[in-house]
């Protein structure tokens, strides 16, 4: 087992974080959705949105460090069997995953701070409120976030999508690089 990525695998670490985020970020949409339709008698009026910016906040933190992590380990190298069109999809993919959780944490940021109250993480810190001077920030930061939560999940739709054509259609090893314990077959 590597803790760092090799020319041919992703190290435990990537594969640790590429599960963690991918589980983080459908559970936070899924509570993102229930918890929009709360009611203010709800019991859960209040906790679930700060669990929601919680859960946010780790999740950006998560990503950065994936990408620092990325940076400083050895590029896994695409299988010769990928196609050209199929290695720049998967770069075009990745990189909208970077910037639309990033987008995300901005926005959920926004929507937070708007009245000038700091976002609290699990009562551990605190992230003071910025003035952007937008007026309506709340408003406009809360329908872009719900856009771009529903294009981030479109997106991983494909990625799956992907991840799915290359096992059972293309019979590759593109899944078990990113699966811990898993050998890979010996053709690719």
């Amino acid at each position: 087992m590597n803790w760092a990525n090799q020319s041919h695998h992703y190290g435990i670490v990537q594969q640790v974080l590429h599960w963690t985020l991918a589980i983080a970020i459908i559970a936070l949409f899924a509570l993102g959705l229930w918890m929009v339709n709360l009611n203010y008698f709800s019991p859960y009026y209040r906790s679930a949105p700060d669990l929601h910016r919680s859960i946010g906040v780790l999740v950006v933190t998560a990503m950065m460090i994936r990408l620092a992590w990325k940076a400083v380990n050895p590029k896994v190298i695409p299988l010769s069997s990928h196609r050209s069109w199929e290695k720049w999809l998967a770069g075009l993919i990745h990189s909208l995953f970077y910037l639309l959780v990033l987008a995300l944490g901005i926005s959920g940021y926004m929507i937070t701070t708007a009245n000038g109250q700091p976002l609290h993480v699990f009562n551990w810190f605190s992230l003071p409120a910025i003035d952007f001077g937008i007026r309506y920030q709340e408003d406009i930061a809360g329908d872009l976030h719900e856009v771009l939560a529903w294009s981030l999940m479109a997106l991983a739709g494909l990625h799956f999508l992907g991840a799915l054509k290359h096992q059972f259609i293309d019979r590759d090893n593109t899944l078990s690089r990113m699966l811990p314990f898993v050998k890979q077959k010996q053709h690719n």
